[in-house]
């Protein structure tokens, strides 16, 4: 596992003024919205984050962290819009629900780290809530269907992509043909019953591991609801699996200078220095990615 150190400070982002192109209601109260912003589509990779403020607005007057879920390209092939998908709630979610197209917002990213692309047979996403945002590209790329950020990372990377995806009712659950679409094998899983299986998305999760072939190499992402990354995290552990995990601590410079979104995570025994093993560290410049040995969940 990788040294955690703030390898993923902002001097890459840009900062853009862009425009709104689409807008539409994809679950309950969940919205994609579609900016143009080369310089950001070009260098992202999955699991990176934009943050994001209506330019002709100061309430909110510090921006919102938004997964960036797709990267679109133009007709030449090349990179030039991002969508980004949210759920209609607070003070700045609304208002950008109810912006017209050509609305113009600023974005500046891409911002975090991003999912690894270490090889294996088989990757399985688990997400809870609105925590499927990340997984597109990264399916995507572990396909070999699309290459993300500026040409150092590798695709083709899995063989079998499959994403669990969990929610409390199906209308709640957003972008479900977006992933089909992409090849993924899908499982649905809801509270109530009213799609796919009225099971725990990590439940479904330890009934794959426990079917693996010997031999069949398997990592894990999740992103979601933090008790439900837990019990991922727990499960992988237990199987011996390599799990990431894509934190959701909320942010309010997304730069790393108001330390506003710590989380707890273990330090190498190197780091320690006499320590208690564990540190805060910046979800925004040391994640949102984490190996998920790293976390402190209690």
């Amino acid at each position: 596992m990788s040294k955690l150190h703030a390898d993923f400070y902002a001097d890459a982002m840009t900062q853009v003024e862009a425009v709104i192109t689409e807008q539409q209601l994809i679950a309950e109260e969940t919205y994609r919205v579609r900016v143009s912003a080369a310089s950001i589509a070009s260098t992202a990779v999955p699991g990176q984050f934009v943050m994001i403020r209506l330019a002709s607005r100061n309430s909110p007057l510090i921006g919102r962290a938004l997964a960036i879920y797709d990267v679109i390209d133009d007709s030449d092939g090349k990179p030039r819009w991002i969508d980004l998908v949210y759920i209609r709630k607070g003070t700045l979610t609304q208002a950008l629900a109810a912006s017209p197209l050509g609305t113009q917002v600023t974005l500046w990213g891409p911002l975090g780290n991003g999912f690894s692309d270490r090889p294996c047979d088989r990757l399985i996403m688990v997400a809870g809530g609105i925590g499927q945002t990340p997984m597109l590209l990264l399916g995507r790329e572990a396909l070999g269907n699309q290459t993300f950020g500026d040409g150092s990372r590798q695709n083709g990377w899995a063989s079998q992509v499959e994403l669990i995806y969990g929610a409390r009712r199906e209308s709640l659950l957003a972008g479900v043909d977006d992933f089909r679409n992409a090849g993924f094998g899908l499982t649905l899983c809801t509270d109530d019953g009213s799609v796919g299986e009225q099971r725990l998305a990590p439940d479904v999760l330890a009934e794959r591991l426990s079917k693996l072939t010997s031999g069949e190499t398997v990592r894990v992402a999740t992103c979601g609801p933090e008790i439900m990354m837990q019990k991922v995290a727990e499960i992988c552990a237990t199987a011996g699996v390599d799990c990431q995990v894509s934190m959701e601590t909320p942010m309010a410079c997304g730069i790393g200078i108001c330390f506003s979104c710590v989380a707890p995570i273990k330090m190498d025994a190197a780091e320690q220095d006499g320590s208690e093993g564990w540190d805060y560290k910046r979800t925004c410049v040391e994640g949102p990615i984490f190996d998920a040995d790293k976390i402190c969940w209690h």
